[in-house]
């Protein structure tokens, strides 16, 4: 089997790249490091993998067979893709429009990664994939949410109108080893700040909640949705809700920091609540999220440090 997985040098991207080798997958990684770092690969001594450091928005060709298609270049932190707005829309747009055309060529099965932000800031909670969402368009995340979307129709239309056997992941928060100090997402900001002594930047009162997942868990999802023949979206998350300040106090608990936590505005569109309703991965994948949060956040400190030290 051989599978093409574009932003293969993420954070998500390069996990799922060690999980595909370990089965004997051949992979290959492409990525324009826009948000990735050749870093996140640099540990694959594998003669069955290959990088090529490719922007998909450009024509893509593969040669020789693949099997498998996993779409997951676009930036996907808020301070990425405020910086970033048009690359944003364009991965989204014309990167899926190239991997899906791959897939259409190839007669590969084809898996996009999408994100619970499609939910907006959602007036149902916790959220089903029937759930259509509540997104300002023209807001400053909207160019992350839309791109999604539209990626979204896109692949059902590849689905409906082409063939292509489709899969959708819409992803909830995710963290663990690999994700950027200076990444801009919560866990990360807190842990490098914890670190460091620095005071834990919480935006509005804290109150927001997220639902916290650990990385291995995502990727067992992602390639048991991968094989599944379920071509509707499917959440992946953890459905364990905790508010932003608890995930805060947690992080110096754990990391036995002194910083103490100040308050800043509340971006722009920021959602209030995001939990995963998980009824279809469990049902139809045989999927639950199976590493706790607080031990999840132990591991993903522990490499911090490590990567602090080294």
């Amino acid at each position: 089997m051989r599978a093409v997985i574009t932003g293969g040098a993420g954070f998500i991207g390069s996990h799922l790249c060690d999980a595909l080798l370990a089965e004997g997958v051949e992979v290959v990684a492409i990525d324009n490091l826009l948000t990735g770092s050749v870093d996140n690969i640099a540990h694959i001594r594998d003669a069955r993998f290959s990088f090529v450091h490719y922007d998909v928005t450009n024509y893509l060709y593969i040669d020789g067979p693949v099997d498998y298609v996993l779409h997951f270049a676009s930036p996907a932190s808020p301070i990425d893709y405020l910086r970033l707005p048009i690359a944003t829309l364009k991965v989204g747009a014309m990167g899926t429009h190239k991997a899906l055309g791959l897939a259409l060529n190839k007669k590969a099965r084809f898996l996009l990664a999408s994100t619970s932000e499609v939910y907006g800031d959602p007036l149902i909670h916790p959220q089903p994939e029937s759930y259509w969402g509540n997104v300002n368009p023209i807001g400053s995340r909207g160019v992350y949410d839309e791109a999604k979307r539209y990626a979204e129709a896109l692949t059902m239309a590849y689905h409906r109108y082409h063939g292509v056997d489709t899969k959708i992941v819409r992803i909830f928060n995710t963290f663990g080893p690999r994700m950027r100090k200076q990444d801009g997402r919560a866990v990360p900001n807190f842990i490098n700040q914890a670190l460091h002594d620095e005071p834990l930047t919480v935006y509005g009162d804290g109150s927001q909640t997220r639902s916290f997942g650990y990385i291995t868990d995502l990727v067992r999802g992602i390639l048991a949705l991968l094989r599944s023949e379920q071509n509707e979206p499917v959440n992946i998350g953890n459905p364990q809700e905790l508010s932003v300040l608890e995930m805060a106090r947690m992080i110096l608990e754990i990391t036995g920091s002194k910083s103490e936590i100040v308050f800043k505005d509340l971006p722009e569109d920021d959602p209030k609540v995001r939990q995963p309703d998980i009824t279809a991965a469990q049902q139809k994948l045989g999927w639950q999220p199976q590493v706790d949060v607080k031990d999840a956040l132990r591991l993903t400190v522990e490499w911090f440090q490590r990567e602090r030290s080294g």
